[in-house]
């Protein structure tokens, strides 16, 4: 009997090990047009967001966290390259037409963590490609993943009842019900059906919510009876919508015994909408200036919530910038997957933030967006200074957010050392991204036609 029972033992502390070491599934929840106040946990003092809510309390909250754009594809793009928009050629909003999308050459997260054994979906709002579904540019399956669900740009006609979702290169056809939910049943679905347990997961899921046009559940409007305005009660109904899509989720995860061995980012892709009082679009910027396509702070910074149980000390807080880029070499890390030494990656590891520590990061946080409303349409930022310039980088405004994140305070002429201490980084950063990235910027409203530059971003067609 005592051979059997050593092996027993060794058995058992072997399994062990192998689950210690085994790597994370990694989960990125991506919301649309979400602002920084659009949370209860955010202080938003009307909309309801339990769900998010409690998992802001079961891990961290980073209250300096930043999109790596003031518009939607831009963001997704650094998210999975972890590459600022405008060197990988993403740099702006992609309607139906262009050459501008996702290239290939590009190292994307869902194809890097393939190659480490992991299983990959997306489902949900794509939006990195201007030719959905067709063999001119590629797909969601040509950047790694295995399973996807997916629009082009939006749910259409609305989040009800959308008939513009393709599943693995096939059209779905109309879809009774609303958006969030209806995609959070498809990665359930692909986490009991169609995943292969032995292998650990990467689950993207990116909402239409809350971007226009707008549709909610009457049963999430009903929570609203006290607003007159319908407009401001189908918005917080349809963040509501969200927050429960996204509740569904993690109980999904608890269900099937993975919250433990999973780490779950959870962000939105640029500040919201409109002028939050007239227009559609009544999100909150919790008093940041500027909204979606500014970059004042209201237009790219944005909620950040991330939880890994046993890793992330619950009710962490951090005050550290991040941004979205930064998810790309947290997830690498967390996997043990190495991070792309042939390139340029503007990202960095987020995790030592949760303990005080900064991200060591190569090059300074930098955002540029094109169809900006205001004359300034580029910005960097370096610890608490940051600057803003026109695109001939030729006007300024300066602002130190640790004393000022509302930007209400223009220190450009106070402090003149400061200015051009950030003038000549941000124009060499500029110069060198420009190097680099393919020139589709140049010619973007006259169809896109632009062509890559840079040894290292010769851009092939796909």
């Amino acid at each position: 009997m005592r051979l059997p029972a050593l092996l027993l033992g060794f058995l058992a502390a072997t399994a062990a090990l192998g689950a210690a070491t085994r790597p994370p599934n990694i989960g990125i929840f991506l919301a649309d047009d979400l602002g920084w106040g659009d949370l209860g946990v955010q202080g938003h003092p009307v909309i309801k967001t339990p769900n998010l809510d409690a998992f802001a309390k079961q891990g961290a909250r980073l209250t300096q966290c930043y999109a790596a754009s003031a518009v939607c594809s831009p963001s997704r793009s650094a998210i999975l390259t972890g590459r600022t928009p405008y060197r990988n050629g993403v740099f702006t909003w992609i309607p139906e037409g262009r050459d501008v999308h996702l290239r290939t050459s590009e190292l994307a997260l869902p194809r890097l963590l393939r190659e480490r054994g992991y299983a990959t979906c997306h489902v949900g709002k794509w939006h990195l490609n201007s030719h959905f579904n067709q063999p001119t540019q590629p797909q969601p399956g040509d950047h790694g993943y295995d399973w996807w669900l997916a629009t082009q740009n939006n749910a259409a006609p609305s989040h009800e009842n959308p008939a513009n979702f393709v599943r693995n290169g096939r059209p779905v056809g109309p879809v009774k019900g609303y958006s969030a939910p209806f995609i959070v049943d498809e990665a359930v679905t692909w986490l009991r059906e169609h995943r292969d347990p032995a292998k650990p997961f990467l689950l993207s899921v990116w909402t239409h919510e809350p971007h226009y046009p707008i549709k909610s559940d009457p049963a999430f409007k009903a929570l609203y009876p006290d607003l007159s305005d319908d407009i401001q009660r189908e918005h917080h109904a349809n963040v509501t919508q969200l927050d429960h899509a996204f509740g569904r989720l993690m109980r999904a995860l608890d269900e099937l015994k993975l919250n433990g061995e999973t780490l779950v980012f959870f962000t939105s892709d640029n500040g919201p909408e409109g002028d939050g009082i007239r227009t559609p679009g009544r999100g909150s910027t919790g008093g940041l200036r500027g909204r979606k396509r500014s970059v004042y702070e209201g237009g790219i910074r944005v909620p950040g919530l991330v939880r890994w149980p046993g890793r992330i000390n619950p009710g962490t807080v951090s005050d550290e910038a991040v941004i979205g880029s930064d998810i790309f070499v947290t997830a690498l890390r967390a996997a043990g997957a190495p991070v792309p030494v042939d390139r340029v990656i503007d990202g960095g590891d987020l995790l030592p933030s949760l303990t005080g520590r900064p991200v060591e990061r190569a090059r300074p946080l930098y955002w540029r967006c094109v169809i900006a409303p205001e004359p300034l349409k580029t910005a960097m930022r370096i610890g608490d200074w940051k600057i803003l310039a026109d695109e001939g980088l030729t006007k300024f405004e300066l602002y130190n957010l640790g004393r000022d994140r509302a930007e209400k305070t223009e220190l450009s002429k106070q402090e003149p050392a400061k200015l051009a201490e950030m003038t000549a980084a941000l124009r060499k950063l500029n110069a060198e991204i420009e190097a680099e990235g393919p020139d589709w910027w140049r010619t973007y409203n006259q169809g896109g036609n632009g062509k890559a530059k840079g040894k290292k971003a010769k851009a092939s067609a796909n």
